[in-house]
């Protein structure tokens, strides 16, 4: 019965499709053609699955939240337009204006960082003045410093390969890259709730996290000098990275928020800020979808990851600090659902329990590498 109810509304779903959302998925498959037809030589079966995937995949997405739209169609043309800066020589990023100044991988990034940083103050401002049009200039600059991002990484990834055929790769393979994708990643999922629950009050929280980001990104480019674009070591010559590094980040970035939201909620329920903040029952439901969100992708990233060491190290789980404290984070999470969903437990209890879900979730991703030793130990700082 539940089967049938679901087909109708899928049936139904495809019949509110206008000619644009046929034309926008049109023109993503002409888009994978082009890049097949220029670049298909050096993909792999599984890159050009993965190509031809992420049509259906971001058709999908684009379907049902249409300011996905714009955001691809300004990632692709700026994204051409730097690389076409390039005329094949890598040095002409120190050379051309618009690479020098805006569309080279650093440059982009840097800019992201600086919208991010100028969002997260305008967020701040709109809250206490209770400004909607600040709200609005803050929400644009949060989807500028997205674009900037996800231009900065596609250049990127062209640019390993102007260092040479066998040292490019997708720009997801360092604490670097990963920095920026955990930035860009939780952007969007704040930016898709905020559009939802008309929550822009919470943008201030959210961007506080992308910003400690940003503020790692900073460190790790100017003090560290560890931004530059290095080969992959042998254990990350493996299509799962492809797949298991983003499905990390999405549970990652979702954890994120939700944390942020718990932060709001307590405030809220110590009567601080609660005129201007969202009520206690929509930051309840928004934390609980977040960490659900967050918990599903955390899990396959998780299957993914155990396959890839199968692959890489001859066996599916083999304790290392990485993988242990992987599993600590999934049990903390499911322990959380378990008891909002089944014991239907909620309040400041479940709050604390989101925002300190977030550190046990920084210490698995970069605390393991700064202190630990194992089988992950190429992503130590």
């Amino acid at each position: 019965m539940n089967l049938g109810l679901n087909n109708g509304a899928q049936v139904s779903f495809i019949k509110r499709l206008s000619w644009v959302d046929w034309g926008y998925a049109l023109a993503l498959l002409a888009g994978a053609l082009f890049a097949f037809s220029r670049y298909g030589a050096y993909m792999d079966i599984y890159e050009q699955g993965f190509l031809f995937g992420s049509v259906i995949g971001f058709g999908w997405l684009g379907w049902f939240w249409k300011p996905m739209r714009p955001l691809l169609a300004g990632i692709a043309l700026l994204s051409l337009f730097g690389i076409g800066q390039y005329q094949g020589d890598l040095a002409r990023g120190s050379q051309a204006f618009f690479l020098r100044f805006l569309f080279s991988s650093q440059s982009a990034i840097m800019w992201m960082n600086v919208l991010f940083v100028l969002a997260t103050a305008t967020y701040w401002l709109a809250l206490f003045a209770r400004s909607d049009f600040t709200g609005m200039v803050a929400t644009t600059l949060t989807w500028s410093a997205v674009l900037m991002g996800f231009v900065g990484l596609m250049v990127r990834w062209y640019e390993s390969y102007l260092i040479a055929p066998d040292v490019g790769h997708i720009p997801i393979s360092n604490l670097y890259e990963v920095f920026v994708l955990f930035c860009l990643i939780t952007a969007l999922i704040y930016l898709y709730y905020e559009g939802r629950y008309a929550t822009r009050q919470l943008g201030g929280f959210v961007l506080l996290v992308v910003s400690a980001a940003v503020g790692f990104i900073l460190w790790y480019t100017f003090d560290r000098q560890a931004s530059g674009i290095q080969p992959l070591v042998p254990a990350l010559q493996s299509y799962w990275m492809k797949i298991h590094v983003p499905a990390n980040f999405i549970g990652y970035g979702a954890f994120a928020l939700a944390a942020a939201v718990g932060g709001a909620y307590l405030l809220v329920d110590r009567g601080i800020l609660a005129s201007r903040l969202p009520a206690l029952d929509v930051l309840d439901d928004l934390m609980y979808k977040a960490i659900s969100v967050g918990f599903a992708f955390f899990t396959i990233a998780t299957i993914l990851g155990a396959m890839w060491a199968a692959e890489a190290w001859g066996g599916y789980w083999s304790w290392d600090p990485k993988e242990t404290w992987a599993l600590i984070v999934w049990l903390n999470y499911a322990a959380w659902l378990h008891l909002r969903m089944v014991k239907g437990l909620r309040g400041p209890l479940l709050a604390w329990w989101a925002l300190i879900g977030l550190l046990v979730t920084s210490f698995a991703f970069l605390g393991v590498n700064m202190v630990l030793t194992g089988l992950h130990s190429y992503g130590k700082l």
